[in-house]
């Protein structure tokens, strides 16, 4: 009889979760017991249900990488709405003849908190278009799993309090990362070393604010004050371009809220994590606007990117048609904050979930809302093989065994792809455009 991977794990994780007796001190000897005690039934301690690898073999992974690549070779139309990025596209072409910034936005969950997804369509975009630095990044390193795989380091002290996150989202006041760190005593550090033309600190002034000393390559560059009318304010931290290492250092009680930084080249294309992980897109639409306006207007950004529907699908009270308000709501708003942008809803990939009714709603509405709003739409569950490739990627060695989150390669190999449809519309978009000048000078 023949088991599917998905099978065997259910089966080893009932294996695992049978109760043990865990009153034997050695393998194969009772427990001790004191001579007045009298004998009760040994106690049995709750042990988490431990996540087994299925039994995969070599041939097995071969096969699956095949399959993989054969269904990734393909070029079908897995992109809705391509009309939806001509501005992005606009932009991008622009700069090849008229150096200038091309800023990517990358909102998202998990997927994209890991930076593996991200930082692969950074590198991409930036061999090919040039490199205009991190761009803006949040700040410091504000929970577990955050990373920025172009900066050569971020760190705080433990002093700080993060905002924005599920476990703590604060009131909204945490700029366009929709993440905050705040400290309320003096001695708090906070740094980043990263590569620019240009450097500035984001940060809240607010009544009552506190102070913080800024240090660039271990020189004291001054000390700022941090209150004032409550509102969105920067600090230029700009020196000579080059690597250069930024900190932070609160210097009185009041509140210092630090919302992220910028690091740019004059030049070239940056493609900016925003992650959150368990997010939902709802999540945005609960941060302050007139912060994040202002914040937006800095970046001015040529396409903001939406990769979520995951968590919404595989949410306990899944409400298609609350979900499809959120979005729409979602979508307005980033309209009227950034209304020059082209935006791109990626949905989400095939995974294990409650329901897989509730994802195929997830992935249709999403198509449906993108061609309404003029959105771009990337079908990520289609382009990886659709229902049900997740069992693929997994044996491949592609995804990991909750089967929801994917593997450094398999998400590597996922950026890859992304790029590569992106730049088969952006030929495509180049052509066009070709005929078009053609024709005006005839």
């Amino acid at each position: 009889m023949k088991f599917a991977p998905a099978a065997l794990g259910i089966f080893f994780l009932a294996l695992a979760a049978w109760p043990q007796n865990s009153g034997a001190a050695k393998k194969g000897a009772p427990a001790k017991q004191s001579k007045s005690a009298p004998k009760k039934a040994a106690r049995r301690t709750y042990k988490a249900p431990v996540k087994r690898a299925p039994a995969i073999t070599y041939a097995q992974r071969q096969e699956a990488n095949a399959d993989v690549a054969e269904v990734l070779s393909v070029e079908p139309e897995y992109f809705g709405n391509g009309a939806g990025l001509v501005p992005f596209f606009e932009r991008l072409y622009r700069s090849q003849t008229e150096p200038r910034p091309v800023h990517v936005i990358h909102y998202g969950d998990s997927h994209t908190a890991s930076d593996d997804l991200a930082a692969t369509l950074r590198e991409a975009m930036q061999t090919r278009f040039g490199n205009g630095g991190p761009g803006f990044t949040m700040p410091g390193n504000p929970y577990l799993g955050f990373r920025r795989r172009d900066l050569a380091q971020y760190y705080n002290s433990r002093g700080w309090m993060t905002e924005g996150a599920l476990f703590r989202k604060g009131d909204g006041r945490h700029g366009m990362g929709g993440v905050s760190l705040t400290a309320y005593r003096p001695g708090e550090t906070l740094g980043l070393r990263a590569g620019g033309d240009t450097a500035e600190l984001l940060f809240l002034q607010q009544p009552g604010g506190g102070s913080f000393e800024l240090w660039i390559d271990g020189q004291p560059r001054g000390a700022y004050s941090t209150d004032g009318p409550l509102g969105p304010a920067s600090l230029d931290m700009t020196t000579v371009p080059g690597e250069r290492q930024f900190l932070v250092k609160t210097s009185s009680g009041g509140p210092v809220r630090l919302l992220g930084a910028m690091i740019d080249n004059a030049s070239g294309v940056t493609w900016e994590t925003c992650g959150i992980n368990g997010a939902q897109a709802s999540i945005i639409g609960e941060w302050e606007p007139r912060i994040m306006a202002a914040h937006l207007a800095k970046r001015d950004p040529a396409l903001i990117v939406l990769a979520y529907g995951t968590n919404e699908a595989n949410g306990p009270a899944w409400d298609p048609d609350g979900y499809a308000a959120s979005l729409r709501q979602v979508l307005a708003k980033l309209r009227a904050l950034a209304p020059l942008s082209s935006i791109l809803l990626i949905g989400p990939p095939d995974c294990r979930i409650r329901s897989p009714r509730a994802l195929d709603e997830a992935v249709e509405l999403q198509r449906k809302i993108a061609a309404e709003m003029r959105c771009g739409f990337w079908d990520w569950r289609g382009r990886m093989g659709g229902p049900g490739s997740m069992r693929k990627w997994v044996v491949a060695g592609l995804a990991q065994y909750d089967y929801v989150h994917f593997t450094g390669p398999g998400y590597q190999l996922v950026g890859r792809t992304l790029f590569d449809d992106l730049m088969r519309l952006f030929d495509r978009f180049l052509r066009a455009r070709v005929e078009v000048d053609d024709d005006k000078g005839r």
